[in-house]
């Protein structure tokens, strides 16, 4: 089915709220107006314009930064009075040099592991222990004994998956599956394999 502007409910400025998030990890990255221009604008060439309320004209994210956002989804709530648009960002969503606009934390007194992308952060700490090697870090360990070493211990933390399974123990096959995902994830460190290049074959297989 086609998609029909009437569908959206612009509010008296003829303007709806957007929502912008990055398709590869969820993140908000910023909310921003658009008129029936600015979506005509970004469907056409998929990537985001906007209309400034305080400039009153349109803008294209990026057209003076680089920082383009390439447009994979659009999508609209129940009563087509918001937008959302998921995004691959190519630099920072705000102009302060923050890579979201919502950086500006409010404390409530609650933490919890769910409110953050855990994985893509472990990724990236051992990437940096990789190009920046620790003595004291296990990590630095891995990869200053090569690749041997570590297909070793991804092979041991299998097996011990597969026992925690067997013994039907919860705790220990969360902690056993905790650590062959690290293992796995120091693997594709050591191989030049991102967490896009995983998304991208599970995609793949979606459906079949």
């Amino acid at each position: 089915m086609g998609f029909n502007i009437e569908e959206i409910t612009f509010n008296e400025q003829g303007l709806v709220p957007a929502i912008v998030q990055d398709i590869r990890n969820g993140k908000v990255l910023m909310l921003a107006y658009m008129n029936e221009e600015s979506i005509g604008k970004t469907i056409e060439t998929k990537t985001t314009w906007f209309y400034s309320r305080s400039r009153q004209q349109l803008w294209n994210k990026g057209a003076t930064s680089g920082n383009k956002q390439l447009v994979q989804k659009m999508s609209y709530d129940c009563d087509g009075d918001s937008i959302l648009i998921e995004v691959v960002p190519l630099g920072n969503a705000c102009h302060t040099g923050e890579e979201s606009c919502f950086f500006n934390n409010i404390e409530v007194g609650t933490s919890t592991p769910f409110n953050r992308n855990v994985i893509p952060e472990v990724y990236d700490q051992i990437k940096e222990r990789q190009a920046h090697p620790n003595e004291d870090s296990y990590t630095s360990y891995l990869f200053r004994e090569g690749l041997d070493k570590i297909l070793k211990k991804v092979g041991e933390e299998a097996s011990e998956v597969i026992i925690g399974a067997k013994n039907r123990d919860k705790e220990e096959l969360t902690a056993e599956l905790s650590d062959l995902v690290y293992h796995s994830l120091v693997l594709m460190v050591e191989q030049g394999i991102s967490i896009d290049d995983v998304k991208e074959e599970l995609v793949k297989r979606q459906g079949k």
